[in-house]
């Protein structure tokens, strides 16, 4: 509380000063802080009020100090701050019994407004983590300069999951004060603002260290922002912990989001906070979430000073980043602080630096604590070894020091240049170990060209004060760059350097340091002098440098480069397997001498990391370029042939690099040797059963053949089993057998055999039996590869062997029948005729005495005569006698015939039998009684049948039917021997319900002999439904009335309906499966036929809105029975109250316009009318700075609804507002937006420094930023409000490209001055807006010049910024970008195609790469805003990662200007499935014991993915189920697992499963050759949809041989699988942009067909399309002639127009135009004194002209301006017709002006000025037409004459005041330009348009034609693809035929110890 010291000093009228005393004297006493008021007190005063306050007793010394224990005296008590905080202490180094707390304050240092705007941040993404980082590792380091031991800093990652992560940077520097924290926590107090940094002096505060070596001056905590944005860049909370070698205290400092975010809340100053002041260890204070604080606190004991910054709420990418590229990103701060970690020599382990030379030893040591039971991991950056300068000091050969001066005394650069040497086959020039880049070490492209096939690289890293600025690198200065002279180092040497250049604090920085902002600029002016320096001594100056460098590097090509000589030139070829760009030209040569040896064709090589090794065969050398003679180069390819060439007959081309210079001949003669052992020489045939067929031997048919054994043998006689060609098991061998039999037509191949080779039986061929035919043969045993049909190898035949042979036709043993025809009649003799064969067919002799014998079960046959010939026996006379099914199908029957003695005696012939004439009539069913219901026709089925029964068809079998009382009706049965005969309806009368008999009678009157029939008929009554009834269950039993209105539960249910059917007597008709189908109904097309067979018809759903009435039918074979009734929806219960709002924005300060309407409604929105007038009373609202005052509720009795007004929000900031209204238990919440009130003032938000002081003609760099605010400050986005910028006084003439400009979205307005005119003296500019023509105060700027330009310079893109994630495949949101002039306008003259997006993979770039992806900008909209282009519904990459995305206008083909580039971080979807990092092969297993022929899965990574394969869900835990599923689905027979297990589970973090091996059981159960799945199943308990498993299928067979082959075959249907994949998009690619093409062309066409009828509407003609040459030639012609036009003399306005404002209409006489010369004259004459009156839009502008020109320009405003609307018909017109004929043609005067822009204002001025003026032709005409209109009593306007004469309004004419003088002596109207002008003009513009349209259109062909011909090889690629198909369908048939082999196998066994090991390593067995 305040002491009443402060009241008296305050009554005394003092000025008013406050301070807070914690008194700290006793250790056991409690601490008070008292608040003292100081103000108008001396130090004696301020003593005796300390006394009194605290009670000091006279006696007791204290002592009163600062918290900096400063101790206070008389001096230091005048300068004690208002808020400062003090101690009282017994003695000046007394501990503090406690804590306490300091108030400060950090407000902004004034400099956050002016430099703001000037420097930015780090860019999106992970990639700047490290920079943040070393943001504080700077401030360590400056901390630490001056400590006289060691310099250690430590950054401390604490990710423990036990506790809350974070970052600590300890150092042992020297601390900070509380004041200096203080002003630590200013931001942007740099360090030359403050006056106790590390480098102030006594006196003038900032003082630049001395110079170093390197500029290792630790001078780099700069800014006063980089700890800060680093912190916050990091994390969300920053504590500062510090103690200096002074203080016995230490001072804690934090800042946090959460608490600005607090504060801004309630309202509290935000840049305030408290220092807490506290003794060493002293955790006291220290919250549970932070106990690792605890730790670090204890850690304070014993330090003199330390600095420690924890920095806590780490971002979670950033946690995942630090933990997964822990070695990149200590890498890359090694980089950055290279030579303070390892002195100015850098890591040279070379260098012979004196001690003198060394730094203070600097440590800087990372630990990364991930889990407490984990050992840290913990690095030193001295131990870091793969640094980019490390690699660069350690690669290079030899280095060329230099300095640059900057003059006048702008620095010094030091300069070091290295270079990396080419060595024969390699470039040793480093590469980055991370980078995207890196070539693989195995790779076989040539190393040796990447120096020249590279693109030149920027040489220098720059370091700024001894530490990397890492995004500015140099390129090259002009005395090192690459020179065209002879002499001068071959170009590749220039790729060969790279530099560091080291600059001091004079060369400025970003505040980031990422970037320097002019030290490129700097170095590369003309006044920068360049020296070199050798042995730490300049030794010449600028004029030698680049000689010194030239003839260095020259020293470095010639001592360390190493190239290869290529000697003995052959030709100049063509190589078509490269690419198209490297095919030509390619020099051939005969050697090569590389280093000590020599290499000829025709020299045997051996190669090395070809992958296999190769011994060959040189054939030649080969060297990119044009060579005619021996050359050095720095690589070159060698064709080689493999040898030995009969094994692999193959030749290949390598780099040089790849031969083995290690190899001697004797090895490679002798490797050669080995593999000629390799080739097939002979075949040998043997004959296992002793059968040996001999050359032209003769065997009866059918004799076996075999079986055969053959051996493939090599030159030694060894028997070969393949061709082993050193990969995997070699080409194996199979022996093709042929049997070939020689015809009388050619030969023909009958049998084809192939054999593989079986251990200890070789190639194997089983008996052949089937050799039947007669004649020659010649079987051939072929050598053939297994895996192509060929019997050459290495340009050789393989082995080979044939046997000729002969077979003839054997013993009569069996024979066949046949008959003259198969259909017989009963009783018709018919022959049969025997064919006599031998076993196989083959026509033989019958043998004699041999009696055939006739059977055939239910036929009676005869047997005729026989007789034999050569080979055949004839039966000749047999008859059959039996039955027949009908007339039309026959009966068969199987005739037996028996040959006594034949080894096969029997055999039979089918024969067919048909009926016999007719012999009777049968009507069917064969019944005395038929019926037929009532009204119906009756059918009768009639037959004809022969004598045995058999229906039979015969001409003429006509059969009748007669009923009595109908016509008569018949049918023909000749054809079928049967008919039907179908009567008329039968319409009888049915009595009592009771059936009638009618008698029907049926004949035959072609076949007399067929005796007549006669049945009865019996009529029934008819039983048709007919009537249709409808019931509802659902309430009671419900009888519904047809066509009646039900009243339902509106999205209710009406169910539970069933319908019954009558006939016409009313007997329920039983409901079928047919009569169910007949029943249709309206509502629905799902009917279950099931339920409509029970009488139950489908539930009908009532509609959901209350005006739905809905009508329903139910009807009967297409309604002719129906039903119907409609269903009348009524509301439910109410749920909510709805809110209807009239607009959803709302300026601030303003009522909302309309009425908010309030309903009742239910859960389908339908309005219950519940609400009644009472209801009014209890409607409240609620929103955020709502002004109740004028809310008003009203009852609306038509709608049953709540009508609100008065919404008005009279404080807070724009932007969403919530409306919340209540009734009851209802609510209704609503979304206003709040936009800012009514644009009231203009702030200034930035300019040049004031006051200004410009030459005249000069301009003014810094552009005035305005900004638009309503009454409450805030920015208000009005863009109909107009900035206007003026100058006071008018006699300042200013050049803008804009005086005046709505302002941009964002309510600014920039202007931006060019030049300037105007004489010495003070003015001013004043900016000024208009809003609905009321004026806007703004600010005013003195000033005595300002300057303008108008030009496009940069694009704003803006976005939804607040969208964290970009989703892979997501779509973008909407980006608006904006054009905008120099003075911040945006620029809408460009057309949407000249604008573009690209987006890329990656870092950002200067401009968008080759691989960028090119999107157009999308449509205009309805509603877009016309001052911006839309990119809209553009996918998200699908590939995850970091992106960029940057918007370029093409300005022209040569002018392209791009965006700021947006990176962005593309993350995964939302996870859908499991799957690999990558598509493992197909296992194959057995059950084996070998563990390794059991394993199916080894080191398998399991990730949860998105749609597209990214991995996602890295936050998610859980498991997978691994199991085994059959593929067909079935569960029996499946593998188990080893340990006998089903399945097995792994456990899933982090999105994650990490499976080490996995294997079948020993034995396992399971079908030989059969596929089965792996099936991983993800369970993830907090994930709400189940993902989708992933499916590996795998075979198992019982034995190793068959899993061997398998495996084989998987793994190549896999790689077929991968290529087909790879042809098929490739393809789908080609196919794609064949169709684009072909689309585009045809748009195009349509388009220029468009172009050329737009000419034709402007009498230009085009029949056929023009090439654009001849556009362009007509272009130029009507550009030449609108330009003669243009210069041809016509009359001018000589009045000068001075005044230009978007508020100034113009000049008078430069309003219009006239081209009559009378006519000019005359009414520029009559308008003389009106012609340099300026026309101005509003009379405040006419006002302010006035003011400025002390009244001298007369001024007339347009919103004065009252003219009469419409157009007034000439005096002597009266409606439509004359009054009189008028001569001399009069026209109005203002009809002959032609106004070149703004018509309509024009056109009221001059009816203003005008009038009614007449123009006619003669004085004559013009008294005598006033004359007229005087008579017909009406006024007469003035009348000029083109003469020059006038008659006044007044009837006064004649003398000078009304005589025009010669035109010469007046101020005239200009004339306008021909009317042919602007044809010409419309012309060429067409003309443009369709030339650029044709010179694309030309392009797109050109393009389209180069594409088809670049696709010449298409068809080899679908030839290609379609081979692989038929391959993979080979492959797939193969293991299908494995997998049906039988064969089980059960349990037996436990087998190993499980298999699947997840994240820990197998261990060996116990």
């Amino acid at each position: 509380m305040q002491h009443p010291v402060a009241a008296d000093s305050l009554q005394r009228g003092k000025v008013s000063k406050t301070i807070f005393v914690y008194d700290r004297r006793f250790e056991d006493r409690t601490s008070l802080k008292k608040l003292l008021e100081i103000g108008g007190l001396d130090f004696n005063g301020f003593l005796h009020a300390l006394n009194e306050i605290f009670s000091i007793r006279s006696h007791e010394s204290f002592v009163l100090v600062t918290t900096d224990r400063t101790v206070v005296d008389y001096d230091e008590f005048e300068k004690l701050q208002d808020g400062i905080t003090l101690y009282l202490l017994q003695h000046e180094n007394q501990s503090l019994s406690g804590a306490t707390e300091e108030n400060i304050l950090f407000e902004p240092h004034y400099d956050t407004l002016i430099q703001s705007g000037t420097f930015e941040y780090y860019a999106d993404g992970q990639k700047s983590l490290p920079y943040a980082l070393a943001e504080l590792v700077d401030n360590s380091i400056s901390a630490t300069a001056k400590n006289t031991g060691e310099r250690k800093i430590e950054i401390r990652m604490l990710f423990e999951k036990t506790g809350k992560p974070a970052i600590v940077v300890l150092d042992n520097g020297c601390g900070m004060t509380s004041k200096q924290l203080n002003d630590w926590a200013v931001y942007r107090l740099s360090k030359f603002q403050r006056k106790d940094c590390i480098y102030a002096s006594e006196t003038k505060g900032y003082v630049p260290p001395d110079p170093v070596p390197r500029s290792l001056n630790s001078d780099i905590s700069y800014f006063g922002v980089g700890g800060k944005h680093a912190a916050f860049f990091i994390g969300e909370s920053v504590k500062m912990i510090t103690k200096t070698a002074s203080s016995p205290d230490v001072h804690e400092f934090s800042l946090s989001k959460q608490e600005f975010e607090r504060k801004q809340e309630n309202k509290e100053a935000i840049f305030s906070g408290v220092i807490l002041n506290r003794k060493p260890c002293d955790s006291s204070h220290v919250k549970d979430k932070e106990h690792f604080l605890h730790a670090l606190i204890d850690e304070e004991a014993g330090k003199k000073s330390f600095t420690a910054v924890v920095i806590t709420g780490i971002k979670p990418e950033h946690i995942t980043y630090l933990k997964q590229d822990f070695d990149k990103w200590t890498v890359e701060l090694s980089h950055v602080y290279h030579y303070y970690i390892h002195g100015r020599h850098g890591n040279d382990l070379r260098s012979t630096s004196t001690s003198s030379e060394n730094l203070q030893k600097l440590d800087i040591q990372i630990t990364l604590r991930d889990k407490p039971s984990k050992c840290p991991c913990v690095i030193n950056l001295r131990e870091v070894e793969n640094d980019m300068q490390t690699l660069y000091i350690k690669a290079a050969a030899d280095v060329f020091e230099f300095s640059a001066s900057i003059p006048p005394d702008q620095g010094t650069v030091e300069g070091i240049i290295r270079y990396h040497p080419f060595l024969y086959d390699r470039e040793t020039y480093p590469v980055d170990p991370y980078s995207d880049k890196a070539l693989d070490e195995d790779d076989d492209c040539e190393l040796q060209n990447a120096a020249q096939n590279q693109a030149r690289r920027n040489i220098f890293e720059c370091y700024w004060n001894g530490r990397l600025i890492p995004y500015t690198t140099v390129s090259e200065f002009d005395w090192c760059s690459q020179r065209v002279k002879s002499e001068a180092p071959p170009a590749e040497c220039y790729n060969r350097l790279s530099g560091v250049l080291f600059t001091d604090g004079r060369f400025q920085v970003s505040t980031n340091k990422l970037h320097f902002m002019e030290l490129e600029l700097k170095l590369k002016s003309k006044d920068t002098i360049f020296t070199p320096i050798v042995n730490a001594q300049k030794i010449s100056k600028r004029g030698n440098i680049q000689k010194e460098f030239q003839q260095w590097l020259q020293n470095c090509h010639q001592k360390y480069d190493k190239q290869v000589k290529f000697v003995g030139y052959r030709e100049t070829i063509t190589r078509t397997d490269q690419p198209k760009r490297m095919q030509h030209p390619w020099a051939t040569f005969s050697s090569i001498q590389w280093g000590n040896k020599t290499y000829k064709e025709g020299q045997r090589i051996k190669s090395q990391r070809t992958g296999s090794t190769y011994y060959c065969t040189i054939i030649r050398f080969l060297l990119y370029g044009s060579y005619d003679g021996d050359v050095f180069a720095t690589g070159g390819q060698v064709e080689i042939c493999r040898e030995p060439k009969a094994l692999y007959d193959t030749t290949k081309i390598i780099p040089i690099s790849k031969i083995d210079q290690t190899a001697t001949i004797e090895t490679i003669n002798k490797a050669i040797d080995i593999d000629t052992d390799k080739l097939p020489e002979k075949l040998s045939v043997y004959w296992p059963e002793g059968n040996v067929w001999s050359q032209d031997s003769v065997w009866p048919a059918g004799t076996p053949l075999g079986p055969l054994r053959v051996e493939v043998q090599n030159r030694k006689g060894e028997s070969l089993s393949g061709i082993q060609t050193g990969r995997g098991q070699g080409i194996r061998m199979s022996i093709q057998l042929i049997v070939v039999y020689h015809g009388s037509t050619g030969d023909e191949e009958i049998v084809s055999l192939s054999a593989r080779f079986l251990q200890n039986h070789g190639h194997w061929f089983k008996k052949i039996e089937d050799l039947t035919k007669l004649g020659n043969y010649t079987v051939t045993l072929n050598t053939m590869l297994s895996d192509s049909p060929t019997t050459v190898y290495g340009g050789r035949q393989l082995p080979s062997y044939a046997l000729k042979f002969t077979l003839k036709e054997g013993n009569a043993e069996s024979f066949t029948v046949t008959t003259a025809s198969p259909t017989v009649h009963v009783g018709v003799p018919f022959n049969i005729l025997l064919q006599i064969n031998d076993c196989y067919g083959h026509p033989t002799a019958p043998p004699p005495k041999i009696q055939p014998i006739l059977k055939c079960s239910d036929l009676v046959l005869s047997q005729g005569t026989m007789c034999c010939a050569k080979t055949t026996i004839s039966i000749k006379g047999v008859k059959a006698h039996g039955k027949v099914l009908n007339s039309l199908q026959f009966k068969s029957y199987e005739l037996k015939v028996t040959l006594p003695g034949l080894k096969k005696d029997t055999s039979a012939v089918t024969i067919n039998l048909l009926p016999g004439k007719s012999h009777s009539l049968h009507v069917k069913p064969e019944a005395n009684q038929f019926q037929v219901e009532n009204g119906n026709p009756a059918t009768f089925n009639v037959e004809v049948h022969d004598e045995a029964g058999n229906i039979t068809a015969n001409p003429k079998q006509t059969v009748r039917c007669q009923v009595s009382g109908l016509p008569l009706v018949s049918t023909d049965c000749s054809r079928t021997g049967a008919g039907q005969l179908v009567t008329k309806p039968i319409n009888v009368k049915i009595i009592s319900g009771k059936p009638q008999r009618l008698n029907v009678q049926f004949d035959m009157p072609s076949h007399k002999h067929v005796d007549p029939v006669t049945v009865e008929l019996e009529v029934l009554p008819s039983s048709q439904v007919s009537v249709m009834k409808l019931y509802c269950q659902s309430d009671g039993h419900l009888v519904l009335r047809n066509n009646e209105k039900i009243e339902w539960q509106a999205g209710g249910q009406l169910g539970n309906l069933f319908y019954k059917l009558y006939d016409e007597v009313g007997k329920e008709v039983p409901l079928t499966a047919a009569i169910a189908s007949m029943i249709k109904v309206n509502w629905t097309g799902d009917i279950d036929q099931g339920d409509l067979i029970m009488g139950r018809l489908p539930d009908v759903q009532v509609p959901t809105q209350v005006q739905e009435e809905r009508f329903y039918q139910v009807s009967y074979r297409n309604q002719s029975v129906s039903f119907s009734f409609t269903v009348v929806p009524c509301p439910d219960e109410p749920t909510r109250l709805k809110v209807t709002l009239p607009q959803s924005t709302v300026k601030l300060g303003e009522t909302l316009s309309g009425q908010i309407s309030l309903e009742l409604v239910d859960q389908f929105d339908n309005v219950s009318h519940r609400l009644t007038v009472s209801s009014v009373e209890a409607m409240t609202v609620e929103a955020e700075g709502l002004d109740k005052s004028s809310i008003k509720f009203k009852w609306q009795e038509s709608s049953s609804s709540v009508l609100v007004t008065g919404v008005r929000f009279s404080s807070g900031s724009p932007g969403p507002r919530e409306l919340c209204f209540s009734y009851k238990s209802f609510e209704g919440r609503v979304m206003v937006t709040v936009t800012p009130g009514v644009p009231s003032q203009l702030k200034l938000l930035s300019g040049p420094e004031q006051p200004l002081q410009v030459l005249n003609g000069h301009g003014i760099t810094t552009p005035f930023l305005v900004q638009l605010c309503d009454e409450w400050g805030n920015p208000s986005p009005d863009q109909r409000v107009v900035v206007e910028i003026r100058t006071s006084p008018v006699t300042l003439k200013v050049t803008t490209s804009v005086s005046s400009q709505p302002v941009d979205p964002e309510g600014k307005a920039r202007f931006k001055v060019n030049a300037v005119s105007g004489s010495k003296g003070y003015y001013q500019l004043e900016f000024k807006g208009s809003f609905n023509r009321e004026p806007i105060p703004g600010p005013v700027v003195n000033l005595t010049v300002i300057p303008d330009s108008n030009k496009p310079v940069r694009l704003d893109v803006e976005y939804n910024t607040e969208i964290a994630r970009f989703l892979a495949g997501d779509i973008f949101p909407v980006f608006s970008v904006t054009v905008v002039s120099d003075e911040g306008c945006p620029i809408t003259k460009f057309p949407p195609s000249a604008l573009y997006m690209s987006v890329w993979k990656g870092e950002s770039s200067p401009i968008p790469p080759a691989n960028a992806k090119l999107l157009r900008c999308s449509k205009p909209m309805e509603h877009d805003r016309k001052d911006r282009y839309y990119f809209r519904d553009k996918e998200i990459p699908r590939e995850v990662g970091k992106h960029t995305i940057q918007f370029s206008l093409h300005i022209n083909k040569a002018k392209v200007m791009y965006s700021n580039q947006i990176s962005i971080d593309v993350v995964a979807n939302k996870p859908v499935k499991l799957g690999p990092d990558f598509q493992p092969t197909t296992p194959v297993v057995s059950y084996s014991m070998d563990i390794g022929k059991r394993t199916l899965i080894e080191n398998m990574t399991l990730k949860l993915m998105d749609a597209f394969g990214n991995p996602a869900g890295q936050n998610m835990n859980g498991k997978v189920v691994v199991s085994i599923i059959n593929s067909n689905g079935e569960i029996n027979s499946l593998p188990l697992f080893e340990r006998n297990s089903e399945s097995i589970q792994v456990d899933l973090e982090e999105g994650k499963a990490v499976i080490t091996r996995l294997a079948i059981m020993e034995k396992s159960p399971g079908e030989d050759g059969r596929t089965y799945k792996l099936l991983f199943k993800p369970e993830v308990p907090t994930f709400p949809t189940s993902l989708e498993s992933f499916e590996l299928p795998f075979y198992f067979y019982n034995d190793g041989e068959n899993q061997q082959k398998m495996a084989e075959l998987t793994k190549k249907k896999d790689e077929i699988e991968k290529n087909i994949e790879i042809l098929n998009e490739y393809l789908g690619h080609h196919s794609e942009l064949k169709d684009m093409y072909t689309k585009k062309i045809q748009d195009e066409k349509k388009k220029e067909l468009g172009y050329r009828n737009e000419l034709q509407k402007s009498n230009m003609t085009i029949i056929q399309p023009l090439p654009s040459s001849d556009i362009d030639t007509v272009l130029n012609q009507k550009k030449a002639e609108a330009s003669m036009l243009e210069r041809k003399p016509r009359r001018v306005c000589t009045i000068p127009n001075n005044f230009t404002h978007p508020d100034v209409l113009g000049m008078v006489a430069h309003l219009a135009f006239i081209e009559d010369d009378e006519a000019a004259r005359v009414i520029s004459w009559h308008l003389r004194g009106d012609l340099d009156c300026i026309i101005t839009r509003t009379t405040a502008a006419a006002r302010s002209i006035y003011n400025d020109t002390n009244g001298r320009q007369q001024v007339m405003a347009l919103d004065s301006i009252h003219v009469q609307q419409g157009a007034r018909p000439l005096p002597h017109m009266r409606g439509h017709y004359r009054l009189f004929d008028p001569r001399g043609n009069p026209v109005y005067a203002k009809d002959l002006l032609i106004h070149p822009r703004e018509k309509e204002n024009c056109e009221i001025v001059f009816k203003n000025l005008l009038g009614d003026t007449i123009v006619m032709d003669d004085l004559d005409s013009a008294t005598e037409y006033r004359k007229a209109v005087v008579g017909n009593r009406m006024p007469c306007p003035t009348i000029l004459t083109r003469q020059g004469e006038r008659v006044s309004s007044k009837g006064k004419f004649g003398g000078t005041q009304n005589k025009a003088p010669p035109i010469t002596q007046l101020p005239v109207f200009g004339a306008p330009l021909p009317q042919i002008y602007y044809i010409l003009t419309e012309q060429i513009e067409l003309l443009s348009q369709y030339g650029s349209f044709k010179k694309k259109m030309e392009t797109t062909i050109v393009e389209r034609d180069k594409f088809l011909r670049d696709s010449s090889d298409m068809l080899k690629k679908k030839q290609n693809l379609q081979q692989q198909k038929e391959e993979l369908e080979g492959i797939k048939r193969q293991l299908a035929l494995a997998s049906a082999r039988p064969g089980k196998r059960g349990p037996e066994g436990l087998g190993e110890p499980s298999g699947i090991i997840t994240k820990k390593p197998r261990g060996g067995s116990t």
